[in-house]
């Protein structure tokens, strides 16, 4: 499950990475020359809905992402509260917006390699991030409330 997967990880002492404001554009870290050519909408659709996806950088436990019915979806850094948002499709990236950050647009280009995904950040300056799909749940995301914890 994945509450439990996540309390292992705050056992463990794994932290998020820390970015400042609620979306950020995120660190840049220079990322690999993509290979191979970036999932369509229909084929990220297919791999994500009804699934919830963690999410890590460099090994490093980075969010975890439940992606419901008609593109909606629920994102949460390790240890972090829960931000709902919607996905949709630009140009050849698939783009997020987030209730935190209604116009913070974080648009990646998504590639299928064995049986996970690896999410390649598409900023401003450029490809950055890169994150690889290192779980995968049917269960739905635990989210943390505010003052929950210690």
């Amino acid at each position: 499950m994945i509450r439990s997967a996540a309390r292992t990880l705050s056992a463990v002492g794994v932290f998020a990475i820390a970015l400042g404001a609620v979306f950020p554009a995120f660190a840049q870290n220079a990322a690999p020359a993509p290979q191979g050519t970036p999932m369509t909408a229909e084929e990220f659709e297919t791999h994500t809905e009804g699934r919830t996806l963690s999410y890590a950088i460099d090994g490093t436990p980075y969010g975890i992402e439940e992606y419901l019915p008609n593109r909606r979806v629920r994102w949460a850094f390790v240890n972090q509260e829960c931000n709902d948002g919607v996905w949709y499709e630009r140009g050849d990236a698939i783009c997020f917006l987030y209730e935190a950050a209604p116009d913070d647009e974080q648009c990646w280009h998504f590639y299928a390699e064995g049986s996970g995904l690896r999410a390649v950040f598409q900023g401003g300056d450029g490809p950055s991030t890169e994150l690889y799909e290192v779980e995968q749940s049917d269960q739905p995301l635990t989210c943390m409330g505010p003052g929950v914890g210690v």
